[in-house]
């Protein structure tokens, strides 16, 4: 494993919620202290030019080469010198681009821009922290449950787990969302979903990288898999918390709550 040498003064403080990696840079964020970007030498520049002093930043995304924040006071895109609000003032926790239009989690529903409007999109008056825009379906992950639009019947199934539901993939067919109770909901095709816990895991959140479904817990970093027909984790990294992971050619990124970004080939 390798970690970077230089750091923030008070780096060990910084509870890293969000990482990305890309080829023209390694940017990480912490909810309360900022987005920084770290160079190959694992120098850290902080970027905040541009955010308000209030900032709390939820999720970094990255597409088509743009870096965008998603924080409690809304979108924002970097320009490369400092920050620029996209228009979107509502409280901000998933951002994504596909097919020419722009996709935010919002605290009142989930939002589109197309050309420069933004207009709400589903789920008015329900905090949404995730969604997946698939081919048939788009899913929502939201404050108490989760929603699904099916676009070839033109109808929403909305599913009320008495969770919060942080952050969604899928895996084998099968819908995984993570918990803000540290479970994995599982959903069994059938329109009802399993709640699962791994012994005394608290899992944080579920990320897609390339054929992967990475699992970040309390415990470290794990891998989905099936193994006679049971849900399994497999241990990729332990030893302390993950919060979020980024995958970039043969390196792997981890932001965890106490020991800064952590890196490991693949």
């Amino acid at each position: 494993m390798q970690t970077g040498t230089k750091k923030p003064w008070n780096w060990l403080l910084f509870p890293f919620s969000s990482v990305k990696a890309s080829p023209f840079g390694l940017f990480a964020a912490s909810v309360g202290y900022g987005v920084y970007e770290i160079d190959e030498q694992f120098n850290w520049e902080k970027i905040d030019a541009g955010l308000p002093d209030t900032t709390s930043i939820h999720r970094l995304q990255l597409h088509s080469e743009l870096l965008h924040a998603c924080t409690n006071n809304g979108l924002y895109e970097w320009m490369g010198e400092s920050w620029e609000h996209e228009g979107l003032a509502l409280p901000c926790y998933q951002y994504r681009r596909t097919g020419g239009a722009s996709y935010a989690a919002t605290d009142d529903g989930l939002w589109i821009k197309t050309a420069s409007k933004w207009g709400l999109l589903a789920c008015e008056g329900k905090r949404i922290y995730d969604f997946l825009n698939l081919p048939q379906y788009m899913i929502v992950g939201h404050e108490t449950g989760i929603s699904l639009y099916d676009r070839f019947m033109d109808d929403w199934a909305h599913f009320e787990l008495e969770r919060k539901i942080t952050s969604l993939a899928v895996y084998r067919g099968h819908l995984i969302g993570a918990s803000d109770q540290g479970e994995l909901m599982v959903g069994d095709k059938k329109g009802k979903f399993d709640r699962i816990r791994f012994g005394k895991k608290f899992i944080f959140s579920v990320a897609a990288k390339g054929n992967e479904i990475y699992v970040c817990t309390d415990q470290g970093l794990f891998k989905l898999a099936y193994i006679a027909n049971k849900l399994i984790l497999l241990s990729v990294m332990l030893g302390f918390p993950v919060t979020d992971v980024d995958v970039h050619g043969e390196e792997l990124y981890m932001a965890t709550l106490f020991q800064g970004i952590q890196t490991m080939k693949i």
